[in-house]
């Protein structure tokens, strides 16, 4: 996993767990932290849009065999 994919995947967690307090608390969790004026919810609507994109970019692990993985852990190792 390169760094972009790192990145990605974090950004996603960092989404699944704001829609988790979403459910189950009704508490947004980005709007309360970037929601504030006209400019604060500029901001919160980039970090939605990069949970998104970072959904997008998840999606070719989801693809990924495990031999796919295994080879490029090895190649690392053996580095």
């Amino acid at each position: 996993m390169n760094g972009i994919q790192r990145l990605a995947l974090a950004l996603v967690i960092i989404g699944a767990i704001n829609w988790g307090l979403i459910g189950l608390f009704q508490f947004d969790l980005v709007a309360a932290v970037f929601g504030g004026g006209e400019q604060s919810a500029f901001l919160a609507r980039i970090i939605y849009s990069l949970v998104g994109i970072s959904g997008l970019v998840c999606l070719s692990l989801l693809f990924k065999t495990d031999e796919a993985y295994s080879k490029q852990r090895t190649t690392r190792l053996d580095t």
